[in-house]
């Protein structure tokens, strides 16, 4: 999707009032979208598959996310809107969202399958928008080619949406919902019941990111917190989006899932110190690095 991004918003203008922020910006974002660019930026060969609108807005997310190093080429035009969100960022980095669906209803239409079969690691973001049936086919599909399966997910935690989810955890390695999506799909008192039920499910992995707090990992049987890496916070609209794209990649390094979610929590914290999902200057080397660095 495209981000639109305006940076600081405490309150919005009555009536036809105005209101002078410091940045408006125009950022390539989505559970697919975002974690796509923060991939290319730690260095792996991104291919985005999905559908744009063949508005104003479609070429503009294709270049913006052709620049960042993402190949666009099975991304294709559709008669809806490109899908875009407004995000009015608050001075403490927090944010509410308008949505437009648009395109991302038609992602899985059509599916370049030789693309799927070819690829390490296939992560799909939305996909309770994209019907239980067509993901289930491009998990199993990607499981029998050798490579890795990965979940984000857009909307929230009410219980109502578990039976667009609960059924694709079987076929999924690693799950990647936020503490309200995990606790209210599986209507669990405690993060640590939530990773459990998700499990149950099954899922092989669940990582589950609670904004300031403590990453609760569910694998193996176990539930482990691993401390997030501390942020100098401007927006969060990108984290998550950042915080799976370096969790797969540490996966995809052949790091255990503690050693994973630390590493897609140090990504997040390059993103939020700044405005958009494309914000920041790091690679796979830098972050590690850093990790290194405050491990000592």
């Amino acid at each position: 999707m495209l981000d639109t991004i305006v940076h600081p918003v405490d309150s919005i203008p009555e009536g036809q009032g105005s209101l002078l922020v410091e940045e408006i910006k125009i950022s390539p974002a989505g559970s697919a979208g975002g974690t796509a660019v923060v991939l290319a930026k730690l260095g792996a060969h991104i291919q985005s598959v999905g559908a744009v609108g063949n508005d104003t807005a479609g070429p503009l997310l294709k270049q913006l996310l052709a620049a960042e190093g993402v190949d666009v080429t099975h991304l294709r035009e559709t008669e809806l809107p490109t899908s875009a969100s407004v995000l009015p960022i608050r001075s403490d980095g927090s944010r509410p969202a308008l949505h437009v669906v648009g395109a991302n209803a038609f992602a899985a239409d059509e599916v370049p399958w030789d693309a799927v079969e070819a690829s390490d690691h296939v992560h799909i973001g939305a996909p309770e928008l994209l019907g239980p049936e067509n993901v289930t086919e491009i998990l199993q599909r990607a499981r029998e080619h050798g490579a890795t399966t990965s979940l984000d997910f857009l909307v929230g935690g009410d219980p109502a949406f578990a039976p667009l989810i609960l059924p694709l955890l079987p076929y999924t390695d690693y799950v990647l919902p936020n503490a309200e999506q995990a606790i209210g799909w599986t209507e669990s008192a405690t993060l640590h019941v939530a990773a459990r039920a998700l499990g149950a499910a099954g899922a092989r992995c669940v990582a589950i990111t609670n904004g300031g707090d403590d990453i609760v990992v569910f694998e193996d049987g176990a539930v482990i917190e691993v401390p997030i890496f501390k942020a100098e916070v401007v927006d969060t609209s990108g984290g998550g989006d950042a915080f799976s794209a370096g969790f797969i990649l540490a996966k995809l390094r052949g790091r255990n899932s503690q050693e994973a979610a630390r590493f897609g929590s140090a990504t997040a914290a390059q993103v939020v110190a700044g405005v958009g999902t494309d914000h920041g200057d790091y690679t796979e080397e830098s972050i590690t690095a850093l990790l290194n660095e405050t491990q000592r």
